[in-house]
């Protein structure tokens, strides 16, 4: 293993959950979709945000529910067990890229949210799968007064919803009722 990127251009896919066997293998629950498009990545970075350690992927499968994986530099249970808890990411630069408009979560992750009238909403904290479509949870600045009135706000990313998005300003603009 060694040390790789910063937290910055790292995007986390998911995370190592268990054990697999004697030989070294990890459980992997994925948050790529579709989960098993992890694997397409041959170089993961282990971790937590800030410490990330390369390694490279030997092999890796769906099993049951989850992910299977194996590492090279770890053929034991007792290496393996030494990861579990520990995030599993890829250097943003190698996701590859998207059609105009849209956008990875952890794009959006960290942008300021305002209405279409200019009002401040907050940022976006993280974003949840619902089944119907994406939310955002934008959370206020803890200096904005209106902070205790909407602790956070769930504000639903979809196309009558997200007017647009900025990257390079880092700023999305919705249509939404800040009272909402």
């Amino acid at each position: 293993m060694s040390k790789s990127s910063s937290a910055d251009d790292v995007v986390t896919l998911g995370r190592i959950v268990g054990v697999f066997g004697i030989k070294g293998w990890v459980k992997v629950r994925s948050y790529s979709r579709p989960p098993d498009g992890i694997l397409g990545y041959k170089q993961w970075l282990i971790g937590t945000e800030g410490d990330w350690q390369s390694v490279h992927l030997l092999d890796g499968r769906s099993h049951g529910k989850g992910i299977v994986a194996s590492f090279e530099g770890y053929a034991d249970r007792d290496q393996a067990t030494a990861l579990v808890g520990t995030d599993i990411g890829i250097a943003m630069a190698e996701l590859p890229s998207l059609p105009e408009g849209e956008y990875y979560w952890a794009q959006l992750q960290g942008l300021r949210v305002r209405d279409v009238a200019g009002i401040d909403l907050g940022v976006v904290s993280h974003l949840l799968e619902t089944g119907s479509n994406d939310v955002m949870v934008v959370v206020p600045e803890a200096s904005n007064a209106e902070s205790k009135a909407h602790p956070d706000r769930l504000i639903p990313y979809t196309p009558e919803v997200v007017n647009r998005v900025d990257l390079d300003a880092g700023v999305i603009v919705v249509d939404w009722d800040r009272d909402f």
